[in-house]
């Protein structure tokens, strides 16, 4: 059975107001998120897989968007943290601070799963319409109701 995006989406996996001005410390505070949900089995080495990942090759994409991953037996099923900055994180020197940075970890033996998961989130967040509610959401609930909205226009 393929993983649909709304089933990934956890408020408790959410924040909206990044404490982190820097790349890693960013990852770091999202994926605190995610392990204190029991997700993760090491929260350290799956972030450290993270970073590896985006130092071989940046996952910026258009508009200030982000898709840090990494392909590991250190989850079970795909989980996916969210984070927001409203001033920007800077994450290489080839592109425009990021705002919105979605987190993936994927179990290698998933990665079909994977693709449809970061392609629907890609294809949300192109849609300035659907990034301008995602900045402007005002509780993880919110966020996760208008990114489900949004992705049922997908299937």
């Amino acid at each position: 059975m393929a993983v649909v995006l709304a089933d990934l989406l956890d408020e408790k996996h959410i924040t909206l107001e990044l404490r982190s001005r820097t790349r890693d410390e960013a990852m770091r505070e999202i994926v605190s998120l995610m392990q204190a949900c029991g997700r993760i089995q090491d929260a350290e080495k799956f972030l450290a897989a993270v970073i590896e990942r985006e130092n071989c090759s940046s996952t910026v994409a258009e508009h200030g968007v982000a898709f840090p991953h990494a392909r590991t037996d250190l989850v079970k099923q795909i989980v996916l943290g969210i984070g927001r900055s409203n001033e920007g994180i800077r994450f290489d020197k080839q592109h425009e601070s990021v705002n919105l940075i979605f987190i993936i970890g994927v179990p290698r033996r998933m990665i079909q799963d994977y693709l449809v998961c970061v392609g629907a989130l890609a294809r949300l967040t192109k849609d300035e319409a659907i990034r301008e509610v995602l900045l402007k959401a005002e509780t993880a609930a919110e966020f996760v109701e208008q990114l489900r909205i949004a992705s049922l226009h997908l299937e």
